[in-house]
């Protein structure tokens, strides 16, 4: 049963909630008053200078990464999401990463169709954002047009509407989950209808109500590919939440701790995710590895690789989609897409010279002492994928890569209105004093 309204919300996921928000606020007044005055971690004045790298100050409820083990999804490790979470064909549906996500459990067939379907009747975007597209030159950034789109979304924010009609700060995360929910459904319309007007004939198509979050996304954008489709769920799955303090969720926080609706979060989180050293990773990569088979060929040895890469550090340059700042070891997220082309795309040239590129690439870059983490994160691979599917306009990438961290860094927010934390306001010290400290 659905709640009525225009706009409804599903009330099994919220019922669900309901009852963890309470249990979830007694447990955080407790830790607070047992455990408010210990110290969780020191910070050196290297971390201080270098970003606060690694510093425990965020509570995050969503997801947390391993050194060792890569990232969990509310505790599940990627092998675990995709023999738990319930798949259209192999790979497990986006939307019950959502419910995951935002609730700790996995959704049962009847829950997942209640979701797919209030997501699904609510995937058109209105026509102002249209226009809004429209009217953009054809030259303007995918990003900047996405990050844009979401903020004429949030004319129909209910948070705000609770919020300036005297809702009760208790009650601020239903109205959040409303508002996260619309968002993420509108999304790939969204994306797919810049991608059209961008790169394509102007000519779209709108999201149909029978089919799942990826398929529509899919055939919005033109395809017609089961394939694709089944890349697209893994694609969103693998990509949508890594921790609290990558710089487009940490954005989103930030800015959604002011008590700026999901609308106006998102798109501040969109506007990091759009900076060369957060999301742009993957179309780097993906020039790295044409240039590289430009030169190599398509069936390369792995000694003619390891001159070329070799060359590459010679020249002050860096291998992009190797390393990561927490992982020490390869990325369980490259390994999924490896193992999807070794299924789907096993005829794909550049994705056999990723595979030789992940043997001696490691190789290289720890002979050369300087790399802490000298294996390949999941920018190595899913470049070579999408150019593998034809979708090979690369400043597009991000945009697919926004639409998939949604659900994580919305879900994040849903909790931190749920858990009610403060504003943040992290204190600072001056260069000055830093050189006086002993």
């Amino acid at each position: 049963m659905l709640i009525s309204g225009s706009k409804r919300l599903i009330s099994s996921l919220k019922s669900v909630l309901e009852e963890k928000v309470a249990l979830k606020r007694e447990t955080l007044s407790k830790a607070k008053k047992d455990y408010g005055h210990f110290p969780l971690d020191q910070m050196t004045a290297d971390q201080l200078i270098g970003g606060m790298r690694s510093v425990k100050a965020l509570l995050t409820e969503t997801s947390k990464l391993d050194p060792f083990h890569g990232i969990r999804f509310r505790g599940l490790s990627i092998p675990e999401c995709f023999e738990r979470l319930p798949a259209k064909y192999r790979e497990p549906l986006p939307e019950a990463m959502f419910w995951l996500l935002l609730t700790g459990e996995v959704p049962s067939s009847s829950q997942l169709e209640e979701l797919r379907s209030e997501m699904a009747a609510k995937a058109s975007i209105p026509e102002h954002t249209k226009n809004l597209i429209r009217s953009f030159p054809k030259e303007t950034h995918p990003m900047t047009q996405f990050s844009a789109g979401v903020l004429s979304l949030g004319i129909q924010s209910k948070f705000d509407k609770a919020y300036f009609g005297g809702a009760k700060r208790t009650e601020y995360w239903e109205s959040t989950l409303e508002d996260s929910i619309n968002l993420v459904a509108k999304l790939p319309h969204l994306a797919a209808f810049i991608y059209r007007n961008a790169y394509k004939n102007g000519k779209t198509r709108d999201p149909q109500t029978e089919l799942d979050f990826s398929e529509n996304f899919g055939k919005m954008l033109g395809w017609d590919d089961v394939n694709f489709f089944e890349f697209l769920r893994l694609y969103i799955v693998l990509h949508c939440d890594h921790e609290g303090g990558n710089v487009s969720a940490h954005a989103t926080h930030l800015v959604g701790s002011a008590l700026c609706d999901a609308y106006k979060s998102f798109s501040a989180g969109l506007n990091g995710l759009a900076g060369p050293l957060h999301g742009l990773a993957n179309q780097e990569c993906l020039t790295w590895l044409l240039k590289l088979r430009k030169v190599v060929g398509d069936d390369p040895s792995e000694e003619t690789i390891e001159v070329y890469v070799k060359q590459t550090l010679s020249q002050g340059q860096v291998i992009p989609g190797y390393g990561h700042a927490v992982l020490r070891v390869t990325d369980p997220r490259f390994t999924a897409f490896q193992n999807f082309s070794k299924k789907v795309m096993w005829d794909c040239p550049l994705c056999r010279i990723v595979e030789k590129c992940s043997k001696v690439v490691p190789k290289v870059l720890k002979e050369s002492g300087k790399v802490k983490n000298p294996f390949p994160n999941i920018d190595a691979h899913s470049g070579s994928l999408l150019y593998y599917f034809g979708l090979v306009e690369h400043n597009f990438f991000t945009v697919l890569f926004g639409v998939s961290r949604a659900m994580g860094v919305t879900a994040s927010l849903v909790w931190d209105r749920a858990l009610m934390l403060p504003i943040e306001r992290p204190g600072s010290i001056t260069l000055l004093e830093l050189e006086e400290f002993n």
